[in-house]
């Protein structure tokens, strides 16, 4: 009995012994560790700092194969390559993150997201698609994803699941989505123009309910029917000019050939004159100036057309009503050398485009949607000349 009690004591201080023995060891490798990993993890930001994207990457692979096991290294590592446009590493980290079982179900989501982010930048759309739509629902992942296949279903001019997705957003509280959900309407509708214009009538009228202050379907529902029913089309821009809608000016002639169709010069006439008087529009006075031609001429009175464009001319120092008035004058007179006309319509060619006021992309058409930068309703409708 004594002599276990002995070897007892004797015990205590031999374990104690090798107990502290064993902790050393560990914070020596610990430090061993740390002296490595996060050097080459301090190195790798330092040279994201200094905008040397090159080294910081060496520098973050070294610190990865220090310490395989941490997840942000791979995120970091992967969004750096991304950045750079080497998609397929990119895709190679985030694919070996998803591989690993001890990934946490945030980590693993995010190692999703990352990918899917891969895959849109690469121009991998079909991919890109599949791994947003495992991220619908969840938690943290739920609204940028749906965005991510709103862009994709834009990009490939899949209206149909555009509006579905933006009714969802819709429908989930986020505001802003009706007349984006309009422009898909509209664009379905500009498709079947020619082939069934009846049903593109019905998807005009769906976006003038979904999205009632927006001018876009109205403008194209009485672009439709000026042929088939000019009451209805005299009627839709009747009201966009009353009202002097920014989508005036793009109907502003169309209006004035129906108001001639439909015997209606004198209250046309009037309306564009009350629009011109506060928009001081250049389309809006081409509308006038139509009336005005079918109107009988006075002898011995200045010519309406003529004074209309000189007038503009003046009061904003405009080069196309100048080269307008130069027309009417060349016409009547036969007076302006032929080169002289055209030297001015080069000139003012540039100066009659509409441009986005979000890439800065020029066109001959006015643009619901950028052909450059893919925003909508960026296209002011005004000439360049009156920016």
């Amino acid at each position: 009995m004594e002599l276990s009690l002995s070897l007892l004591l004797l015990g205590f201080p031999i374990a104690f012994l090798l107990g502290w023995m064993a902790s050393r060891i560990d914070i020596r490798q610990l430090r061993l560790e740390n002296r490595h990993s996060p050097k080459a993890y301090f190195k790798g930001l330092n040279f994201l700092l200094n905008e040397q994207p090159d080294q910081a990457i060496d520098a973050f692979i070294e610190a990865v194969q220090l310490d395989p096991d941490t997840s942000e290294l791979h995120f970091a590592l992967g969004n750096l390559f991304r950045k750079r446009g080497e998609y397929d590493r990119a895709v190679r980290v985030h694919e070996h993150l998803i591989g690993r079982a001890d990934l946490s179900l945030a980590d693993r989501n995010r190692a999703y997201f990352a990918l899917a982010t891969d895959f849109l930048r690469a121009g991998i759309l079909d991919r890109a698609e599949t791994v947003f739509q495992t991220l619908v629902d969840t938690h943290d992942y739920d609204h940028p994803s749906e965005l991510a296949l709103l862009s994709i279903y834009e990009r490939t001019r899949d209206w149909p699941r555009a509006n579905e997705i933006a009714k969802r957003l819709t429908d989930k509280g986020h505001s802003g989505f009706d007349t984006r959900r309009s422009h898909y309407l509209c664009e379905q509708a500009a498709a079947l123009f020619k082939t069934d214009p009846q049903q593109a009538q019905l998807y005009l009228e769906q976006a003038a309910h979904i999205a009632p202050e927006a001018d876009r379907p109205k403008v194209d529902l009485a672009k439709l029917t000026a042929s088939s029913d000019p009451p209805l089309a005299f009627a839709l821009m009747r009201e966009l000019i009353s009202h002097r809608r920014p989508g005036a000016t793009l109907i502003a002639t169309l209006f004035a050939d129906t108001a001639i169709e439909l015997h209606a010069e004198t209250s046309a006439l009037t309306l564009l004159t009350e629009c011109y008087a506060h928009t001081h529009s250049l389309d809006i006075l081409e509308g006038m100036v139509r009336l005005l031609s079918t109107a009988p001429q006075v002898s011995n009175h200045p010519d309406p057309i003529q004074t209309a464009f000189l007038e503009h001319a003046q009061s904003e120092h405009s080069l196309i009503a100048a080269q307008r008035w130069l027309e009417s004058e060349s016409i009547r007179a036969n007076t302006i050398a032929p080169p002289i006309q055209q030297a001015i319509a080069m000139a003012t060619r540039t100066l009659r485009k509409y441009r986005c006021a979000s890439c800065g992309f020029e066109t001959q058409n006015h643009h619901w949607n950028c052909p450059g930068c893919q925003s909508w309703d960026s296209y002011p409708p005004r000439r360049i000349e009156e920016l």
